[in-house]
C-alpha cells in the first residue's frame, strides 16, 4: 500500500480526484476507452463530486460499480442511485454508466447476466476505487467467504453476515486484474486496521486477499482523524 494522509475530507477528495484524473488521462493516451469502478457508501458522497469536476473526455470512460445492494435502483440504499446522483448527474450525457442490478429476484440468479454485462466493458478495469469496512471487507466480499468461489465469474452474489439485503460484488479475481486500484478510507477504526495489517496481515480479511493477489501497489487515500 502507498498511503496518502489528508487533514480533512475536502483535501482528501481533491487529492483523490487529482490522482484519478492523472491515471485516467494516462490510460486514455494509449487506449481508446477506459473503465472506472466506484463504490457506494457515505464517503463517496464527498469525493465523487470532486471527481466529476475533472477535465476528462468522459465520453470515453465507462463507469460501473464495485458492488450493489439488491434493491430498486431508485432506493436510497442503492449504490447506483448514489453514483448517479453524485457523479453521473454532473457529467456530460455522453458518459456511460453500467449498473449491476437486474430484474432478477435474486443476485444468485443474475450472476451469468451480470458477468456478460461486465464482459462488454473496456477491460481490464482501468481504475478501481474501493472502500473498506471495519471488518476488513471490500466491495461486498466479506470475511468467511470461500475465495475459490470468487474467480469463476466477473461477479459474485453475496449474503452479508449482518445486512438487510443480498448483494452482488465484483469478484476478487476481476478486481485484482485492474490496472490501478485506489482505496479511500475515513474513520479511526479503519485506519487502525490498515496499521495492523501493515505489521500483521490477517489472512481471513478480504482486503488482505486483495493485497496478496495484486501485482501493483494499492493507493490509499485516508484522513488524519484524531
Amino acid at each position: 500500500m502507498q498511503r496518502h494522509t489528508y487533514p480533512d475530507i475536502e483535501s482528501l477528495s481533491q487529492g483523490f480526484a487529482d490522482f484519478s484524473e492523472s491515471v485516467l488521462k494516462n490510460i486514455l493516451a494509449r487506449k481508446p476507452q477506459a473503465t472506472l469502478v466506484v463504490p457506494g457508501g457515505n464517503t463517496p458522497r464527498h469525493y465523487l463530486p470532486a471527481l466529476a469536476k475533472c477535465q476528462l473526455p468522459w465520453d470515453r470512460i465507462t463507469v460501473t460499480l464495485s458492488d450493489e445492494r439488491w434493491v430498486d435502483v431508485h432506493d436510497e440504499q442503492s449504490n447506483e442511485h448514489l453514483v448517479k446522483k453524485y457523479l453521473m448527474a454532473q457529467l456530460p450525457e455522453s458518459a456511460r454508466f453500467v449498473g449491476l442490478k437486474t430484474q432478477h429476484d435474486s443476485p444468485f440468479d443474475a450472476v451469468n447476466a451480470i458477468h456478460q454485462h461486465l464482459d462488454s466493458l473496456p477491460l481490464p478495469l482501468s481504475l478501481t476505487v474501493l472502500g473498506l469496512g471495519e471488518d476488513g471487507h471490500i466491495a461486498s466480499l466479506f470475511p468467511g467467504m470461500n475465495t475459490d468461489l470468487l474467480s469463476t465469474h466477473h461477479c459474485v452474489a453475496t449474503a452479508p453476515p449482518i445486512a438487510p439485503s443480498l448483494r452482488v460484488s465484483l469478484s476478487l479475481n476481476f478486481l485484482v486484474k485492474s490496472e490501478h486500484i485506489a482505496l479511500v478510507v475515513t474513520g479511526k477504526n479503519k485506519r487502525r486496521l490498515l496499521d495492523q495489517l501493515s505489521e500483521n496481515p490477517d489472512l481471513k480479511l478480504p482486503i488482505v486477499w486483495l493485497l496478496q493477489r495484486t501485482q501493483l501497489p494499492i493507493m490509499v487515500f485516508e484522513m488524519n482523524e484524531s
